[in-house]
């Protein structure tokens, strides 16, 4: 049953998987022409002869999507070729090996995006099921508001302020920078994962509220409560527990892209991770990069859904994947 449910789910996985590649090539050349990711490559005032050149060498040459005389020989086929064999090739930027700039982006973006979830989930958790207790009060109300507030300001202004305020006026943590030393690792990622805690908790507030709020109100919980148990013993017992699929369902799903890192968190604070490397990408019509990072993504996503499919069975015997 397992086995079947795997082997049905990665194929519906592959064809959105395809489906993304297929959307993000013609997204691509509608907007942008060879000549331009060779221009952004060598120069604006680069010679016809030099854009010429680098456009045959790097492949650029071959019609978009079709060629009579050799049907195969298309910028779409290598584009699917490079994708489904992992040949991802060489940045269109710099020509640095794709694979070697994975390798040294990793490491920065686990290091950001790690305890930012980890710390982002147990707080968010742990204020919910506050806020959940003393749900109809004055503390509900009052979280409630601040959650909404927190949630509408842009994730840019948070870093704006977060900078100016902990980095320029009080001194606390460098402004930007990344510094892979043990002992000088933390200055630099306690400030972007302060940001990110104050932008990203007050959703996670909202959404555990919910959720607590809803399985509080059930039978179970309400007998519970008729045996004389307390309220904070049956938050923790009865509602946490029973409160596990919802919360699978972000935390599995989330897992997967922390490998990414965060696109905006890394490129304000000059963090060499993924998530920087992937928004460069997109600022210098780098095609070859910005197809590796998609896919990834495409991957982690479809692997993270049937991550999470799984999790319920074995959180609940009551699901059954079929």
């Amino acid at each position: 049953m397992m086995l079947a449910y795997l082997v049905r789910r990665s194929l519906y996985g592959a064809g959105t998987v395809l489906g993304v590649l297929l959307f993000l090539f013609v997204l691509f050349f509608l907007v942008t022409q060879p000549e331009d990711i060779a221009r952004k490559a060598l120069g604006e005032k680069a010679p016809p002869a030099a854009i010429a050149q680098w456009i045959a060498n790097h492949g650029y040459d071959k019609p978009a999507f079709w060629n009579p005389a050799a049907p195969a020989d298309t910028l779409i086929v290598e584009h699917f070729r490079r994708a489904l064999t992992f040949d991802f090739g060489r940045s269109d930027a710099d020509d640095v090996p794709i694979r070697r700039r994975l390798r040294e982006g990793v490491g920065p973006s686990l290091a950001l995006a790690a305890p930012l979830f980890v710390l982002e989930l147990i707080m968010a958790i742990a204020l919910a099921l506050l806020v959940a207790l003393f749900r109809d009060t004055y503390v509900d109300r009052t979280a409630t508001v601040v959650c909404v507030l927190a949630m509408s300001l842009s994730m840019l202004l948070y870093i704006i302020a977060g900078q100016y305020v902990f980095g320029k006026v009080l001194k606390w943590f460098p402004i930007s920078g990344f510094d892979p030393r043990p002992e000088v690792l933390v200055r630099f990622l306690a400030l972007p994962v302060l940001v990110g805690l104050m932008a990203h908790v007050g959703e996670g507030v909202r959404f555990y509220r919910a959720v607590f709020i809803e399985e509080a109100s059930r039978d179970h919980v309400r007998t519970a409560r008729a045996k004389g148990l307390d309220d904070s013993t049956i938050m923790r017992r009865h509602v946490l527990r029973n409160a596990l699929i919802p919360i699978l369902t972000q935390v599995v799903v989330a897992i997967p892209f922390l490998f990414m890192g965060s696109l905006l968190l890394e490129s304000f604070f000059g963090i060499p991770g993924l998530g920087s490397m992937t928004v460069d990408a997109i600022h210098g019509n780098d095609f070859a990069t910005l197809r590796t990072m998609v896919y990834i993504g495409a991957l982690l996503f479809v692997g993270g859904q049937i991550v999470t499919d799984v999790s319920y069975a074995l959180a609940d015997p009551r699901v059954r994947l079929e």
